[in-house]
């Protein structure tokens, strides 16, 4: 009996990763609001009726597709800002991991970057609620040396939120830095390498003159 249960759950699991695949894909060239379950459940190859077992609608694969996109992000630059020092350093490898990130997951970036201020409600709040979590783990981490220098815990909340800010504009630019055809363009992934490390750095510089008011 446990085997049996075993292979229904590992079925089950397949056919959920073969749900958001063909989602993804779809999504290449359209935005959620316009994705009708007919056509993930179609190219899957499975009855409508089997998307219900995994999600209750498409607002929901959309929030699950959400979690996935950025949660592996969060847990690279967790890591950075764990074990890195210095603000050249960590700023060297959060565009690193960055541009990592666009390279192995395009798809997932595109979504976010469409459905950021997309047309379906559940799946906006659900990027914003991650975002906002990743901004008070950026903040966690910048808060010690900080507030000792007298920020408030409001400043040190905005500051986070802007780095948030831009590593999404960055991973929105090495996305355009890949061609049609999917591969990426040495040049323009060197501009934006760059570009975003220049960026990083200008913000470093404003903290360190800013005064809390």
């Amino acid at each position: 009996m446990s085997h049996t249960l075993g292979v229904r759950q590992a079925q089950k699991l397949k056919t959920r990763r073969a749900l958001l695949d063909a989602a993804l894909r779809l999504l290449e060239d359209q935005s959620l609001s316009s994705l009708g379950l007919r056509e993930v459940t179609r190219l899957v190859g499975v009855a409508p009726a089997a998307f219900y077992r995994h999600f209750r609608d498409m607002s929901d694969l959309g929030v699950a597709l959400v979690e996935e996109s950025l949660g592996s992000l969060h847990a690279m630059v967790r890591v950075i800002l764990a074990e890195r020092d210095g603000d050249e350093e960590r700023i060297e490898a959060t565009v690193e991991a960055v541009a990592e990130h666009v390279s192995r997951y395009p798809a997932h970036i595109r979504f976010i970057a469409r459905e950021r201020h997309g047309g379906v409600r559940a799946v906006r709040e659900a990027i914003a609620a991650e975002l906002g979590r990743f901004a008070d783990e950026v903040a966690e981490a910048f808060a010690p040396p900080l507030t000792a220098d007298g920020w408030s815990a409001g400043d040190v909340r905005m500051l986070a939120q802007l780095y948030v800010d831009h590593m999404v504009m960055t991973a929105t630019a090495f996305l355009e830095a890949r061609p049609g055809d999917g591969s990426a363009d040495p040049e323009a992934v060197r501009e934006v390498a760059a570009t975003a490390r220049r960026q990083l750095l200008l913000i470093s510089l404003g903290r360190r003159h800013w005064r809390t008011g």
